[in-house]
């Protein structure tokens, strides 16, 4: 028996897509603050049609804000209006000004540090991350490499495992001036993610860090107390 095809109702971009992902994501022109949470929103709504989420948002959308605002259309053009100024005035002044000066020499240098370098400088975070400070933090947990030959190895980098039970932890390089608010998993890495918790049971936590002196520190330390409650949480279910 074959499959039902889904239908797809995105609107296709073509080559625009690339510069319209990578300015909404690196200005934050769809983060939740801006257009609420709306995976959550569309699954309280469980819509048959396109039409009825789009009801079900814009009377239910509100900005993720202190001081939160109604979503109306108008609010979207003005967002769409924001992304336009900052692709036309910054983007695509920067781009054209970087491919002007690039060289040959860059992209065999760029290969190179990818490859080589930053897999070294993220080999060291990644054990400095854990042994430095998870494992000092959390000393009744055993923490261990993720098996390079699981599924969801090249997505998780390490599992901390409670009793017959485990989370994850995704350790990402930062640098001290970027803001790791602009980062959001991918529809793959999510679905690596889920598949880890229905194997293991526990979630997936992205841990940033970031260079300080000699030493390596969690920027986003708010994950410290969302691993300490899900480590609590995993040794109820142990017993």
């Amino acid at each position: 028996m074959s499959k039902k095809e889904i239908k797809k109702y995105a609107k296709p971009f073509g080559k625009k897509e690339k510069v319209l992902n990578y300015t909404s994501n690196t200005y934050q022109l769809t983060r939740p603050n801006k257009v609420d949470a709306v995976m959550a929103l569309i699954r309280e709504c469980q819509p048959k049609a396109l039409d009825e989420w789009e009801e079900f948002y814009f009377e239910k959308a509100y900005t993720k804000k202190k001081d939160k605002i109604k979503i109306t259309k108008e609010t979207l053009d003005e967002l769409g209006e924001r992304l336009y100024a900052k692709i036309t005035e910054v983007v695509i002044p920067e781009w054209t000004a970087a491919f002007q000066d690039l060289t040959l020499q860059d992209c065999k240098d760029y290969i190179y540090e990818v490859t080589i370098i930053r897999t070294y400088d993220g080999f060291l975070l990644e054990k400095s991350v854990i042994n430095d400070g998870l494992s000092k933090i959390f000393p009744d947990v055993e923490f261990e490499e993720s098996d390079s030959e699981l599924d969801h190895a090249g997505d998780i980098d390490y599992i901390g495992r409670i009793g017959e039970k485990a989370f994850g932890i995704q350790i990402k390089p930062i640098t001290a001036n970027a803001n790791f608010g602009n980062y959001k998993i991918t529809e793959r890495m999510s679905a690596s993610f889920q598949d880890f918790e229905n194997k293991y049971g526990g979630k997936v936590f992205v841990v940033f860090s970031t260079r300080t002196g000699d030493k390596k520190v969690i920027r986003n330390k708010e994950v410290i107390d969302e691993i300490r409650s899900e480590i609590e949480r995993l040794k109820t279910a142990s017993l």
